[in-house]
């Protein structure tokens, strides 16, 4: 089984207002906002866009996601190194960490059981 494309971007950013305002001006709509400077995006079909304010000592990040129909059925191939296999999340998903040749992380999602 392999992956579907993208399913979000994680994006971390030292001012939430400026940021919603940047995102809504290019087309995105907010769907979720949760009251403590982080909330999700979406423009269309494509992957949902989920950003959070952090500390201004941190340096901002950004996490691309896969998506992944079955995380039971998911077998990656020996060319890819897993630094974490799946493992439920607090936010409803399962997640696998894996590295790229270059030693970039990438997030891989699947749905929970139900």
């Amino acid at each position: 089984m392999a992956t579907e494309g993208f399913e979000a971007v994680f994006l971390e950013t030292h001012n939430w207002g400026k940021t919603a305002k940047f995102f809504q001006a290019l087309g995105f709509e907010l769907e979720i906002a949760t009251g403590d400077g982080s909330g999700v995006f979406r423009n269309g079909e494509g992957p949902y866009l989920v950003v959070a304010e952090i500390p201004e000592d941190r340096e901002p990040g950004v996490q691309i996601a896969l998506k992944v129909a079955d995380a039971d059925q998911f077998r990656p191939d020996p060319a890819v190194e897993v630094v974490t296999p799946f493992g439920d999340t607090h936010y409803g998903t399962r997640e696998m960490t894996v590295r790229d040749p270059d030693g970039r992380l990438w997030s891989l999602q699947a749905p929970t059981k139900s």
